[in-house]
């Protein structure tokens, strides 16, 4: 057995309670273990809206789009065009000699010599020393420079940012906000991998994208754009109130991802359908390979879903709290460091998308969950609805 039958049909009624009270216009749902997929489609495309919610409805997954970054980068470092441990400075000439700043809240001025280069595997680590800061807007003057510049630190706006030569030109202008390696900043790291992608391959970073994984893993709907005749499957973003539960539109399917970016960015840029992530995400779970294809090697997917914090990389970082207690950060990723609860599988890695999306793979449990709307996250924990999805599609485990 792989799944109850009657315990399946629980996470439809859960889901469709979810929908049923507003919280979500729709949603696309999809649970599989040992080749059994499951996935159920309900509730609309918009709020007030007639176009029904389906299987192949299309996604702002912003923050997924990290890991696929990340399986990017490791196709570049088996091509041997890139290593872990080279400074990107080759690459990114606008990242060499960097300074640091001497306080997170000073400014931009007071600065250090950084201690070594950074690595390719301090972006793919999120340890490079550029990221978000986690503290109220306009509150420290690195925060108010990045956003300025429009360096990307906010909720996903592909419209507003400038083209990648231009943007990681900004970016160079910037001291780190902390040394190389000393610890974890949520964000930038991704967006940078973008930049460094396409000068390594010779190839604009979409490019590179749709031929070395969106054409071998089948991902026919996945971009940094949606295509004139696909904006009727295409899903209205809202932004959701954290007091009240309202909705507020944030984007319409003719809005920001109806046209090529400037800056297809790493970190959140991608649209993308449910089976498409499926696709991805059971080829991790694969250790690299989708049926016959050997898209990624065994060896680059165990090191991308290996733990690389120390805990004092992890103490330093301002992030969710207790997040760390519980979770490790891989590449572009996060990885289950212990079990606290039915769904946290020690070893089971993925990652959500604030807009309102989430994924997972399991190898403990052979299973891969997805969970697909466009209503923003409030905070970086998880809503009620993931968490129950993520229990009602534990519980339905028939072993």
């Amino acid at each position: 057995m792989t799944f109850s039958k009657d315990r399946l049909e629980r996470i439809h009624d859960v889901l469709s309670g979810y929908v049923d009270r507003g919280v979500v216009p729709g949603l696309v749902a999809l649970v599989s273990r040992h080749g059994e997929v499951h996935a159920d489609a309900m509730g609309t495309l918009a709020v007030d809206g007639d176009a029904p919610m389906r299987r192949d409805s299309m996604f702002r997954i912003s923050s997924m789009t990290k890991p696929i970054t990340a399986a990017a980068t490791m196709l570049l470092v088996e091509d041997c065009e890139l290593r872990l441990d080279d400074p990107v400075d080759r690459w990114l000439p606008e990242l060499s000699n960097r300074r640091v700043l001497r306080n997170v809240n000073g400014p931009i001025e007071n600065t250090v010599p950084a201690e070594r280069p950074v690595t390719v595997r301090d972006l793919l680590t999120f340890t490079s020393g550029y990221g978000m800061v986690m503290a109220e807007p306009g509150s420290t003057p690195i925060q108010m420079a990045m956003d300025e510049l429009h360096l990307a630190q906010g909720m996903p706006a592909p419209a507003t940012a400038p083209d990648p030569d231009e943007w990681i030109r900004r970016l160079g202008t910037l001291p780190l906000v902390h040394q190389p390696g000393a610890q974890w900043m949520y964000n930038t790291g991704s967006d940078v991998l973008g930049v460094l992608i396409a000068r390594a391959s010779g190839q604009s970073f979409e490019a590179f994208l749709r031929e070395r994984l969106f054409e071998p893993l089948g991902m026919r709907d996945t971009g940094f754009s949606v295509a004139t005749d696909a904006i009727d499957r295409f899903a209205t973003s809202y932004v959701t109130n954290p007091e009240t539960g309202a909705l507020t539109l944030y984007d319409e399917p003719y809005g920001q991802w109806s046209r090529p970016p400037p800056f297809p960015a790493g970190s959140a840029g991608l649209v993308s359908t449910i089976d498409d992530c499926f696709a991805f995400g059971n080829m991790m779970l694969q250790r690299g390979r989708l049926d016959r294809e050997q898209v990624l090697s065994p060896a680059s997917v165990s090191l991308m879903t290996t733990d690389h914090l120390s805990p004092a990389q992890k103490v330093a970082s301002t992030f969710v709290p207790g997040f760390w207690d519980t979770h490790g950060w891989g590449f572009g990723m996060s990885v289950v460091t212990k079990r606290d609860d039915l769904a946290s599988t020690v070893g089971k890695f993925g990652w959500d998308g604030g807009l309102g999306t989430t994924w997972w793979s399991d190898p403990h449990y052979d299973m891969v969950t997805i969970l697909m709307t466009q209503c923003s996250w409030t905070s970086p924990s998880a809503p009620n609805l993931c968490r129950d999805f993520w229990t009602a599609a534990y519980q339905a485990i028939d072993d």
